[in-house]
C-alpha cells in the first residue's frame, strides 16, 4: 500500500507560477514511479507530468511541456513546478503511484486526493 497526499494548490492570476508537492508513504515506496494527473470538470483525467523510480527520467504532456517541471528529490517527494499558468491548467491535480514508468491512467494503482489549483484570466 501506498499513501499518496497532495499540497500546494491555490488561486492564481494567468502567468504566475505555482508548485505542487506530493507526499508518499507506505511499503516500498521508493520502488514505483510516481505521476501527476489532472481532471477538471467534465472532462477526462488528463496526464500531466511522471518521473521514474530514480527521478532522472521524465516524461510530460505536450500541453505543459517547457511550462511544467517534475522532480522527486527523494523517494518520498515528488515536486510539480508549474509555470507561465493558464486558465486552461485550471483542474484538481492529483498525484498518483505506478510499478510502470507511463503516461496511462490505468497503470497507476495508488491516488492522493487531489488539491486545486485555479487560474484566473
Amino acid at each position: 500500500q501506498v499513501q499518496l497526499v497532495e499540497s500546494g494548490g491555490g488561486l492564481v492570476q494567468a502567468g504566475a507560477s505555482l508548485r505542487l508537492a506530493c507526499a508518499a508513504s507506505g511499503r516500498s515506496v521508493d520502488l514505483y514511479s510516481l505521476g501527476w494527473f489532472r481532471q477538471s470538470p467534465g472532462k477526462e483525467r488528463e496526464f500531466v507530468a511522471g518521473t521514474n523510480r530514480s527521478g532522472r527520467g521524465t516524461i510530460y504532456s505536450d500541453s505543459v511541456k517547457g511550462r511544467f517541471t517534475i522532480s522527486r528529490p527523494s523517494a518520498t517527494t515528488v515536486y510539480l513546478q508549474m509555470s507561465s499558468l493558464k486558465p486552461e491548467d485550471t483542474a484538481v491535480y492529483y498525484c498518483a503511484a505506478t510499478w510502470r514508468y507511463s503516461s496511462s491512467a490505468t497503470e497507476y494503482a495508488y491516488w492522493g486526493q487531489g488539491t486545486q489549483v485555479t487560474v484566473s484570466s
